[in-house]
């Protein structure tokens, strides 16, 4: 029986950057993928673009990597209210946990300091508290980021995780989604290892 991987973001295209090399890698190697964005992110767009703009955008990101569309959820919890949310967003995480019974669950780290990120980790390590738990990088919003995983790459995982976030045609304008950032942190945290690429995730709980 293939093993089954929960990536839980909190906006679009979160799973994708923290860890789409990764998922890439793992679909490769017979891992059944299941994604979670908890907004549409409709309060974040230009006013001049359709509301459902980047939920498009993910489903075509998330099937660049691989990831059955059928195994992509969207939720419609607001931006930068996920704290006054906490319960709901409790509840959705037990019930994901019972539904999908993942074996690895990808989700930001505990040390982002975007409310929204912060409610998504917090609330992800009570529902899987049992479960193989990874916290993905997010520099800008990181404080602090103890690397203590790696997950190795090849070039064409990150060409995949490349091409997942040129998806995101209305996010372009932001720093993170180039070719070159992503390519410099890749080659960052695989020179900590000393492979040529890699992305780098903070152990929340590793069960054995």
């Amino acid at each position: 029986m293939s093993k089954r991987m929960l990536i839980l973001a909190p906006h679009t295209d979160d799973g994708e950057f923290g860890c789409g090399g990764t998922i890439a890698r793992y679909i490769e190697e017979g891992w059944e993928a299941h994604y979670v964005a908890f907004s549409g992110c409709r309060e974040s767009l230009d006013r001049k673009l359709p509301p459902d703009t980047l939920i498009h955008e993910l489903g075509e990101a998330t099937s660049v990597l691989g990831i059955d569309r059928s195994r992509v959820q969207v939720l419609d919890f607001p931006v930068r209210r996920f704290p006054e949310l906490r319960q709901e967003i409790l509840e959705v995480l037990v019930k994901l946990k019972a539904n999908i019974k993942p074996d690895l669950v990808f989700l930001p780290s505990v040390d982002d300091t975007h409310q929204d990120h912060q409610q998504v980790a917090q609330e992800g390590f009570r529902a899987f508290k049992a479960t193989c738990m990874l916290g993905y990088e997010m520099p800008w919003n990181n404080l602090t980021f103890t690397t203590t995983s790696f997950c190795r790459l090849e070039r064409e995982h990150l060409q995949k995780k490349i091409a997942a976030m040129k998806c995101y045609k209305s996010q372009s304008h932001r720093s993170y989604s180039s070719e070159e950032f992503i390519l410099a942190l890749a080659r960052t945290r695989g020179t900590q290892i000393g492979v040529p690429w890699a992305e780098a995730f903070q152990l929340s709980r590793w069960v054995m």
